[in-house]
């Protein structure tokens, strides 16, 4: 008889998120300093914000891990984007670092906790940190995705990620 052996949720998600931040940093060694405040639309993040955020998915992720709420409402007066492409990139090497240690610290009863992210009174989400997780990874993944536009938009050659890249075949 053939026994299944279910890995914690950690081990699940280590190697997944190792590798998307790998794939991360090579967009964002690409960001040109000179192009920090340039945005493709009005309504759009201008690039350094945008790469600020991207990077800053990995420390949000570790918070998840070590509180059971944030509320916005005492945390967006301190935020500050990165000015430079080497802010941008420590931002998600020491995030990163972050995060994993989380995770690999939680056990799987950690991961069904619920988190809630709020601003004042008004409660935005309440989820099991494991959906946050996922969540914040697809999140980093999203906007990995939009900075490559961006590159694009500018004339910078675009990193291989998934694939090929038409710069770099």
């Amino acid at each position: 008889m053939l026994t299944a052996t279910v890995e914690p949720q950690s081990a699940t998600f280590l190697p997944e998120l190792e590798h998307e931040i790998i794939l991360t940093r090579r967009v964002l060694e690409r960001l040109p300093a000179a192009s920090f405040d340039w945005q493709p639309h009005p309504k759009s993040m201008p690039l350094g914000r945008l790469a600020t955020h991207t990077a800053d998915m990995m420390s949000f992720l570790a918070t998840t891990m070590q509180t059971q709420e944030i509320d916005l409402a005492n945390e967006l007066d301190v935020y500050q984007p990165a000015t430079t492409p080497a802010d941008v990139l420590q931002r998600l090497a020491d995030g990163g670092e972050a995060a994993k240690q989380a995770l690999a610290a939680a056990d799987d009863e950690a991961f069904g906790l619920v988190w809630t992210m709020r601003n004042g009174q008004h409660v935005i989400t309440a989820q099991p940190r494991r959906e946050v997780v996922r969540h914040l990874i697809s999140h980093m993944v999203h906007h990995r995705a939009q900075l490559m536009v961006y590159l694009r938009l500018l004339d910078v050659p675009v990193p291989a990620i998934y694939g090929p890249s038409a710069d770099e075949a």
